[in-house]
């Protein structure tokens, strides 16, 4: 191919930019001959550095940084994609563009911040001391709601000293295995033994829910009481396989794993029905953690409260006041026919209402971590 050949009345294309080195200009060599030192008339000019400070660099010149930037995504012109706005755009074939409404609105930012980036491992502990008060429920739907939005790496917690319903209430798997049967196996994954393969014989995946459960021993007859020691290398061990935890807890509050779960916590959720005795009970377990010096962690905690079918003869306007005193946050979940039926949950057969709600809770949630 022949080169090619420049007219000799070439001019720089004027524009934006400096004008491009002319390949005619032989450059400057960056160290000038010695004095009295003339090339010869065939010698080649010495090579240029490439990346040498060129004189042009600095004077407004784009980057090669600058250029890689074209290649960032844009955010898309918002566009509403729920409700009437969103039925009225796709009548019309696009024609019309209408903004997000403000329900769409706090729908999109209650996702982003469960999908948030927390840096790190995180503990969310629900309790409450008395029995009904929804903590498995509260366990199962913050589980699914945050495996939805965020993907996997979550894990449902059954902490219960004997006891337990989370895998009665969550959805079976290919075995029945338990926290005790791992805590039988746990030299299997001391030290750097265990793979996340090996971990799948312990917990039960949840398919659509996009996270998975560690059941507590489903006997009456249970042996011995869960440790400290034992909840403390057995979070060690799942640390390793999920980002978040969610940690359902027994009606014992000096039992040692209870006690072992709290240290652990960076986020309290508080359970309760709309009623005042399961209220009162909480109440009083925050007095326990206070005096014993967990001020902190009750302060920044979230209350959730359940609602009955019926509000008759509830006093929910002194429960909300009482806690939003002590709480974080203060948040109400609706009734759920299915959640009350006591049936496996899963997350596509529950309603709007109260995926949305817990979509909030799990935000108010998001937020502490």
């Amino acid at each position: 191919m022949e080169p090619q050949q420049w007219p000799a009345n070439a001019q720089p294309v004027p524009g934006p930019f400096p004008p491009t080195v002319d390949p005619r200009v032989v450059p400057p060599h960056p160290h000038p001959p010695h004095q009295g030192e003339q090339p010869g008339p065939h010698q080649q000019p010495p090579p240029v550095d490439p990346y040498q400070q060129l004189p042009w660099v600095s004077d407004g010149t784009p980057t090669a940084e600058e250029f890689a930037r074209r290649r960032l995504a844009k955010p898309a012109e918002p566009t509403a994609t729920m409700g009437a706005r969103a039925i009225l755009q796709k009548g019309t074939m696009g024609l019309v563009r209408l903004a997000p409404g403000k329900r769409e609105q706090e729908y999109k930012q209650d996702v982003e911040m469960v999908r948030r980036n927390f840096g790190g491992l995180r503990q969310v502990t629900v309790v409450n001391p008395k029995g009904g008060a929804g903590k498995t429920v509260a366990v199962l739907l913050l589980a699914m709601t945050f495996g939805q939005k965020r993907g996997g790496y979550v894990l449902a917690w059954d902490n219960n000293e004997t006891q337990g319903t989370l895998g009665m209430r969550a959805q079976q798997d290919f075995h029945a295995r338990t926290v005790r049967d791992m805590m039988r196996d746990l030299h299997l994954f001391r030290g750097s033994h265990g793979r996340v393969g090996d971990l799948s014989q312990y917990v039960r995946a949840q398919g659509e829910g996009m996270f998975d459960v560690l059941a507590s021993d489903e006997s009456a007859t249970a042996g011995e009481m869960l440790t400290a020691s034992a909840f403390a290398e057995i979070r060690e061990i799942v640390s390793r396989f999920y980002k978040l935890i969610f940690v359902d807890t027994g009606n014992n509050v000096r039992a040692q794993n209870w006690q072992a779960a709290m240290d652990a916590t960076d986020q309290l959720v508080i359970t309760m029905s709309a009623r005042n005795d399961s209220a009162e009970t909480a109440a009083r377990m925050l007095d326990h953690l206070e005096q014993s010096g967990r001020q902190r962690l009750v302060r920044q905690a979230v209350s959730v409260v359940t609602m009955p079918p019926t509000r008759k003869d509830i006093d929910l306007p002194a429960i909300q006041r009482h806690f939003a005193a002590r709480t974080r946050a203060v948040l109400l979940a609706p009734y759920e026919k299915l959640i009350d039926s006591g049936e496996p949950l899963r997350y596509g057969q529950l309603s709007t209402s109260t995926r949305d709600s817990w979509l909030k809770i799990a935000s108010a949630v998001a937020e502490g971590l």
